[in-house]
């Protein structure tokens, strides 16, 4: 014999050692995975008595633990995991049940012992000799069990869940008002929002859960049947045993193991019956069940009492529950002082704490926000009904379409107008109605509107009256004739050539027209500041020459308003610096310099108004209009100002609208040419009935730009 060439050494296999599986067993995720896998064994593998007997017992103390710490804890959050609990219980029920059942079809021709000493205990003391009066008894168990507690709490489990569900809307704009009041600080509103989202998943859970205990006490209810009928025929046809002999026996073990698995039923019944009434939380499974069940030791006391009073009920064994009375007993016994430790080391944590303080070791007091934060206000705010909470509501992604829609209309703004908006704050708003929302500026209402989540809104283009069934209305951002459909009418409002709009594009259309309109009152100081420190390099020496010498950053501030208040952007801010340094200095009011800028970008102004067919659509001034207007001027410098007769200035206005109604007809929108030195005034007229019709001068004319003239007023 030769031996065979290898290429490593072998290590030769070693069994764990008793402490390495000790070590294990102590992890909870590994025990808890070991005694779920120790359910599925007792369905499969046949159980000796003896060991039945430390399972029933197991089995008993765990509903008992169950309903003392239902008992004991201050709200259901703390038992977040009750319906993993319950479902363990049902399934060790269950497993007992099928063990039972086939020892005593199996060994019940051996007498009332066959099936352990805790079921013939238990059938004995309730029987008392008499099958009828353990009849009576167990069906009165069960119908306790499933009809009484079961029914109640299983209803209750699905009534708070709905009514959960449908009062989160209403505590999450709690939650919200508080924060906006400054009652709360962000981190206190998230961990309410985390508890409110942990207790809608908790009752949600136990809704489903209390199924688990009305199918334990069905179950229960047949498999005591079946033992009773099954037994007897076994006795009988296969052991020889008259039928008084067989209905004793079997009677008496299928009643005891009835009442040994309901009475553990009934107590985690109760037990859910007791926490569907408060609220929960969400948590690992294998450390909320150590943390909760150890961290209430007289509820372990009271189950170690419970147990140590049943070991001693005549011919219950004695061993199996004094064993678990002084288990259980110990361990809340370790719990209660490791408790104790924990609240002595906090308190001399305090103490040292308050020793290291200025003033002698005394607390220092309550520390308290700052009266002035009560002063601060948002710039740009979106308030919604609460019908309108599903608008923000975050999908899979982590997402939702109105943020999303208002974080691209920032950046578009940023791109057209050249400088970036103040971030809208999205809160709800329990004073409005449940369809309205309101966009504030500084606090002061800037719009409102009411539109509906769940519906689409479509519109005529060409102003025709809408015959869907519906809700008609007018569109919040121009006024225009609206109709708010159901879904399911999309497809024939594409077939009609309608335009449809979703909610959130009906809000962000309305919050673009809102942040236009007054897009200069959000410009401040300290955005002009970060806009002249933004600049290139090369352009710092720029704004060193004119600022503060020949301008302020106030007065610079004001010439921008001034241009963003007929929507120039000022985005080309170094070509705005340059005009402004050619006429800035002593003397020079806003106006005069804003009108010389305004020159200065006269490429821009054109490009942004241009027509579809790349001409300059113009509507002109009459020569009339131009000498009223150059005479109704009165003043000089930076006190000249408009003073025409009010009808005269109606004339005006009517001539206006007349103008652009024939505009408009021809599929044309002008811009207004004026001579410069009237053209601020006329702008000031005309942004009172038409705030988006555009007003230039001749000077702002480029002269590459190819005209059409359109009409004349």
């Amino acid at each position: 014999m030769t031996d065979l060439p290898t290429g490593r050494a072998h290590t030769p296999f070693k069994l764990p050692s008793v402490a390495s599986v000790a070590d294990m067993l102590r992890s909870g995720d590994i025990a808890l995975a070991t005694g779920v896998m120790g359910l599925i064994v007792i369905l499969i593998v046949p159980m000796p008595a003896i060991l039945l007997d430390g399972l029933l017992a197991v089995s008993i103390v765990f509903s008992v633990m169950i309903l003392m710490t239902a008992l004991f804890i201050q709200k259901p959050l703390e038992f977040s995991s009750f319906p993993t609990v319950l479902l363990i219980a049902t399934m060790l029920r269950l497993g007992l049940n099928l063990a039972t059942t086939r020892l005593i079809l199996g060994e019940g021709h051996t007498g009332t012992q066959a099936a352990g000493h805790v079921i013939e205990a238990f059938g004995h003391f309730v029987m008392r000799g008499n099958f009828v009066i353990g009849v009576v008894v167990f069906a009165i168990l069960v119908i306790v069990n499933f009809i009484v507690i079961t029914k109640g709490s299983g209803r209750i489990a699905e009534v708070a869940a709905r009514f959960n569900l449908e009062a989160m809307p209403g505590k999450q704009m709690a939650i919200d008002a508080d924060l906006s009041a400054g009652l709360i600080d962000e981190d206190t509103a998230k961990k309410r929002r985390a508890e409110l989202e942990g207790e809608s998943a908790f009752f949600g859970n136990m809704d489903g859960a209390s199924k688990f205990v009305r199918g334990d006490a069905i179950a229960g209810l047949i498999i005591t049947f079946i033992n009773v009928i099954a037994g007897v025929f076994i006795g009988m046809m296969q052991e020889g045993l008259s039928i008084q002999e067989a209905g004793n026996v079997y009677t008496l073990l299928t009643i005891g193991d009835g009442l040994v698995s309901q009475i553990p039923a009934l107590i985690v019944s109760t037990a859910a019956g007791i926490l569907v009434s408060k609220s929960g939380v969400t948590g690992s499974a294998d450390k909320a069940l150590s943390a909760q069940f150890t961290g209430y030791p007289r509820a372990l006391g009271m189950s170690s009492a419970v147990m140590a009073l049943l070991a001693f009920l005549p011919g219950m064994p004695i061993i199996p529950f004094l064993g678990i009375a002084g288990l259980v007993g110990y361990v809340g016994w370790r719990s209660a002082r490791t408790k104790d430790e924990t609240k002595l080391d906090a308190a001399a944590s305090a103490l040292t704490k308050a020793a290291a303080q200025p003033g002698g070791g005394k607390p220092a007091a309550t520390e308290e926000q700052p009266i002035t934060d009560s002063l601060r206000i948002d710039e740009l705010k979106l308030e919604l009904g609460y019908g309108l909470l599903s608008l923000v509501k975050e999908d899979e992604n982590g997402s939702d379409r109105l943020t999303e829609q208002i974080k691209a209309l920032r950046r578009q703004l940023a791109t057209e107008l050249g400088f970036v908006m103040p971030p809208v704050r999205i809160l709800d708003n329990m004073q409005l109605e449940p369809n309205a929302y309101k966009v504030r500026i500084k606090e002061v209402e800037a719009g409102a509107g009411e539109i509906y989540a769940n519906q689409l809104m479509v519109m005529d283009p060409y102003g025709n009256k809408i015959d869907l069934p519906g809700h008609h209305t007018t569109e919040p951002t121009f006024g225009l004739p609206a109709t708010w459909i159901e879904p399911a009418l999309r497809d024939e409002a594409e077939l009609r050539g309608l335009s449809i709009i979703d909610p959130s594009t009906v809000i962000s259309t309305h919050l673009t027209e809102v942040l236009k309109a007054n897009v200069s009152d959000l410009l401040s100081y300290a955005n002009v500041q970060s806009l002249l420190s933004g600049l290139p390099k090369e352009q710092q020496k720029l704004v060193e020459d004119i600022v503060p010498g020949m301008i302020s950053v106030s007065g610079v501030q004001r010439v921008l308003q001034t241009l963003l208040n007929e929507r120039i952007s000022i985005r080309d801010l170094s070509t705005i610096l340059e005009g402004i340094a050619e006429v800035a200095g002593p003397g020079r009011s806003v106006q005069i310099i804003a009108e010389h800028v305004r020159s200065r970008l006269a490429r821009q102004l054109c490009a942004a108004n241009l027509g579809a067919d790349g001409n300059l659509p113009l509507l002109t001034l009459g020569p009339q209009w131009e000498r009223d207007f150059a005479e109704a001027m009165v003043g000089d410098g930076d006190n000249r100002h408009l003073a025409m007769a009010p009808s005269r200035l109606q004339q005006f206005i009517g001539a206006i609208q007349s103008a652009y109604e024939r505009a408009a007809q021809m599929g044309e929108l002008p811009v207004l040419i004026t001579s410069p030195g009237i053209r601020p005034h006329v702008r000031a007229i005309i942004e009172r009935f038409r705030p988006q019709t555009v007003v230039m001068s001749q000077n702002e004319v480029h002269p590459r730009i190819r005209l059409k003239t359109v009409g004349s007023v």
